[in-house]
């Protein structure tokens, strides 16, 4: 019997030690090595605060700033409930919506996000619109907006932020990312990233009056 136990008990030590801990500190030490910024979760500082990370969306409303696309993660855009509305393209409640219903809030259509988002950016009723604007993500928790969607939003960011035109294109140029290794992917503008350099272009105007 002991033949038997001894074998056994060693060989999950050994497993426990290389698989549990021995592998998992070498992957560890090599992601904080070579990027240490991935490793450590992409955070994003503003005046040494750390205010969100780069691949993680957020939900902004304040009219200075881009708007994310809209989200079905918890209230929206909350990352401890990742995921999207799971609804057909065809379903009625994705474009109509529905009211709010016992221990469920409301769901807010395409039909009504078109509605708003046209209203919000004043822009005609029948401007055409970017899927992304309107429509969901999967994750719920989407950093990018396309460029399309960035542009019909900037002139509602420079009237409310007070900078120029100019400016805000330019901030959203500077965060504006190509197709990976031009395959993969969509162009793609990171909302966070292209709000803190309106937030810069903000303060740094509100220092030169």
């Amino acid at each position: 019997m002991l033949r038997i136990i001894k074998p056994a008990v060693l060989l999950t030590v050994v497993f426990t030690l290389g698989t549990g801990i021995l592998f998992p500190a070498c992957i560890t030490l090599m992601a904080q090595s070579l990027f240490p910024k991935q490793a450590r979760g992409s955070l994003v500082k503003y005046h040494g605060v750390v205010i969100g990370a780069a691949h993680i969306g957020q939900n902004f409303t304040s009219p200075c700033y881009f708007h994310s696309r809209p989200s079905a993660a918890g209230n929206g855009y909350d990352a401890s409930d990742s995921g999207g509305t799971n609804l057909a393209p065809t379903s009625e409640k994705l474009i109509h919506g529905s009211p709010a219903a016992a221990g469920s809030p409301s769901f807010t259509g395409i039909a009504q996000l078109a509605v708003e988002y046209r209203k919000e950016n004043d822009l005609a009723p029948s401007t055409p619109l970017p899927a992304d604007a309107v429509t969901y993500s999967a994750s719920g928790l989407d950093p990018d907006i396309s460029p399309a969607n960035a542009r019909l939003q900037e002139a509602r960011v420079a009237a409310a932020s007070g900078l120029t035109m100019d400016q805000v294109k330019s901030a959203v140029a500077l965060h504006t990312r190509n197709r990976t290794f031009g395959l993969l992917g969509e162009p793609r503008v990171n909302v966070l990233a292209v709000n803190l350099e309106i937030a810069r272009l903000i303060a740094a105007s509100h220092k030169v009056k």
